[in-house]
């Protein structure tokens, strides 16, 4: 049996934007929801937030649910990770926040949006044993005083273990399932074949079960992305070699002006002018007047 990389644009989408199930599974285990606000039904929203002005800007999610409480749940798998990403998601969160309410609608009536974000990057390497990392609008001094409306949730998949999480099994199923499972996988593990939910996942990222256009469409998502690596570290890359560029070239103004300083100070404990040492060294009078104070 030949699998198909479930991280991948069109696997994921058709994994969790065309199986309700399982994406309730999916978010029921990685946001942090108590027991009693656990999600038991959605209905797919558009994944496109279009703007309501020609101005605004247009941006899509890849996949977009609202609950039977009115809670809204984005769900992004994002495969290269740049700071950008951070405030695509505050933007696009944001959006779906504020556009639930009409102008007769009253303020009350706002219920809060779950941002769940799948980087298959490590984006924060200061907390090598952190992986799972949730956001929410908090006091600045009691972070248990929470505004609620906009939480987020960031999973780094690269630093998953899967002894990692022992109080969620369907966290790890899940987790194990994305990071696991592509095109190399020989043996599916016995645990994602047992469970119901990555079981039906399973099935739907088999090669076997993909049309022909899907197969192009799969292959094309993987060249675009390596084009967008290259043209990525490209940037950095050039990025780097200008910064360093820019630094020779001010600390070589900086070591000039240093230097002329040096020579008028020079000059003037040899009695020389301060006009005369202006004119030698282009330094102004009123900084060369200072040096003798």
């Amino acid at each position: 049996m030949r699998y198909l990389d479930p991280k991948a644009d069109l696997t994921f989408k058709k994994i969790f934007g065309e199986h309700k199930d399982l994406l309730i599974s999916l978010l029921n285990a990685l946001l942090p929801l108590a027991d009693d606000e656990q999600i038991e039904s959605v209905e797919y929203l558009s994944p496109e937030l279009v703007p309501d002005t020609y101005v605004g800007k247009n941006s899509i999610v890849d996949v977009r649910c609202r609950d039977v409480k009115n809670r809204q749940f984005i769900v992004e798998m994002q495969m290269l990770w740049t700071e950008a990403f951070k405030q695509r998601v505050l933007f696009n969160a944001s959006k779906a926040f504020v556009r639930q309410l009409d102008k007769k609608r009253k303020y009350e009536f706002l219920q809060p949006v779950y941002s769940l974000n799948l980087v298959n990057e490590i984006f924060m390497k200061e907390y090598p044993d952190e992986f799972i990392h949730n956001y929410n609008v908090v006091h600045e001094l009691h972070s248990d005083e929470i505004i609620d409306g906009l939480h987020f949730t960031f999973v780094e998949l690269p630093k998953f273990q899967a002894h990692s999480i022992k109080e969620k099994k369907m966290a790890v199923l899940w987790l194990r399932f994305l990071t696991e499972i592509d095109e190399q996988t020989k043996e599916v593990p016995q645990e994602l074949l047992d469970n119901p939910e990555t079981s039906k996942a399973l099935k739907t990222v088999e090669e076997s079960a993909m049309s022909k256009d899907e197969l192009l469409a799969y292959e094309d998502f993987w060249d675009k992305l390596g084009a967008e690596r290259l043209l990525f570290v490209d940037s950095n890359k050039r990025s780097m070699e200008e910064g360093r560029a820019e630094g020779r070239k001010e600390g070589l103004v900086e070591g000039l002006a240093k230097g002329r300083a040096e020579v008028a100070r020079n000059l003037l404990n040899m009695g020389m002018s301060v006009e005369d040492i202006s004119k030698a060294t282009g330094i102004s009078k009123d900084e060369i007047e200072q040096y003798s104070c």
